[in-house]
């Protein structure tokens, strides 16, 4: 019995570990989507914070120095996409495609650069213990909680706290207002003295860093700071369907992305529940492990049926998202 209550366990952390970088991904694109802008960029914005805090972190041996290149460099696309739609007026959608593109190409160019002529940083050993390690003292070492709560590196926490301080700044407070506003009805808020460019630079920016800290976990966290073709994997994508099974609510993202992380994990965790609950899932050792790769984007793709065919009463999608303001036309 306790070695079944182990293995639940095992999954669950292992889907908060997987869930991570989907909540900080969903984040900093709710912010983008609350002020107006659909950014489909994320998957772009992850891959560079990843190459740009896992080659400062590693370099520098510094985790504090990895995150705030990832957050630079997630700043730096989102002021790219900024620039464009806000300042430029270009096609969000477009836009979103071309980051995605560009920061991936980026990603993978330096990536392999570095690897052809051996140049790619490698963990020191200290700074490997720190990432592999982590837990809150004492806390972690309460059974079976402990270990379900208590057991995680730093950035678990700290994507879970970002998530919280977005929704308060979203929901309670007059900043978060005018940036709603701007989403909701540009026109409205520009007459009101709301400056609507300004409004949705500052979100876009701040959520494409919160998005980068996304990238340098699947780099330093999944991936253990080994170089990888694709480090992100199609996280970004599931990151965007999560906003809108989240409804726009980053305090919601939180159990959503765990859900995910809860389907990534099966993969690499199926046989050991299957061998915990023999009488109950026994069928899942015939099931092709292809189809658990596939299972959280087969989900993504259903909530976004889901989503277009029946329109929530109480959606909080912004009645202006995706569509570029034109102050003379207001």
């Amino acid at each position: 019995m306790n070695s079944s209550i182990m293995t639940i366990i095992i999954v669950l952390c292992e889907a908060v570990r997987r869930g991570t970088p989907l909540l900080l991904g969903t984040t900093g694109e709710i912010l983008n989507e609350k002020s107006g802008s659909l950014n489909l960029g994320v998957e772009g914005t992850m891959a560079v914070g990843a190459i740009t805090g896992a080659l400062l972190g590693l370099a520098t041996s510094n985790l504090f120095l990895a995150l705030l290149g990832a957050f630079v460099g997630g700043m730096f696309c989102g002021l790219i996409y900024a620039f464009l739609t806000i300042t430029l007026k270009a096609n969000q959608n477009v836009t979103g495609l071309a980051i995605t593109i560009f920061g991936s190409g980026l990603c993978l160019f330096i990536g392999e650069t570095l690897k052809d002529t051996k140049k790619f940083p490698s963990y020191t050993s200290e700074f490997y213990s720190e990432i592999t390690g982590g837990g809150i003292p004492v806390l972690k070492d309460i059974p079976y909680i402990g270990q379900l709560l208590f057991s995680y590196n730093a950035l678990v926490y700290i994507a879970i706290l970002i998530a919280l301080v977005v929704w308060i700044y979203i929901t309670k407070t007059k900043s978060g207002l005018r940036m709603r506003a701007s989403g909701e009805n540009p026109a409205s808020a520009d007459s009101v003295g709301i400056n609507v460019d300004a409004e949705r630079y500052k979100n876009i920016v701040v959520g494409s860093g919160i998005m980068g800290l996304g990238g340098v976990y699947m780099a330093l966290f999944i991936n253990n700071g080994l170089w990888n073709t694709d480090w992100i994997n199609g996280y970004g994508w599931i990151a965007v369907a999560l906003v809108i099974f989240a409804n726009w609510s980053s305090a919601r993202a939180i159990g959503g992305s765990y859900v995910f992380g809860f389907l990534l994990a099966l993969k690499s965790r199926m046989p050991s529940l299957a061998s915990a609950f023999p009488s109950v899932l026994s069928w899942s050792t015939a099931i092709p492990t292809e189809l658990f790769d596939a299972l959280p984007f087969i989900v993504t793709m259903l909530v976004l049926i889901f989503s277009s065919i029946k329109k929530r009463k109480n959606s909080g999608a912004p009645t202006g998202l995706g569509l570029n303001y034109f102050r003379e036309e207001r």
